[in-house]
């Protein structure tokens, strides 16, 4: 049986996250292709981030931190 959708806090607080990760993407003047490269990820999957489409793993959370030189409590904090 497939898993009711997460409620409607937990989606806005997803899409803050992308939003974080898009914000320091483009100060880092990086594209989403350039991200996922760096991170081992495909541009799809950085989309779907930022747009909070998809809940990243801590793992992918840690790469992208790395690759925008950031701790990783920077793309999750007052979220």
């Amino acid at each position: 049986m497939p898993s009711a959708p997460p409620p409607d806090w937990i989606l806005a607080r997803r899409r803050a996250v992308g939003d974080r990760i898009r914000k320091l993407r483009t100060w880092r003047n990086l594209t989403q292709e350039k991200l996922a490269e760096r991170a081992g990820m495909d541009r799809q999957a950085v989309n779907r981030i930022e747009l909070g489409h998809q809940a990243p793993g801590l793992d992918t959370l840690i790469r992208i931190a790395e690759v925008l030189e950031v701790p990783l409590a920077e793309l999750v904090r007052d979220v």
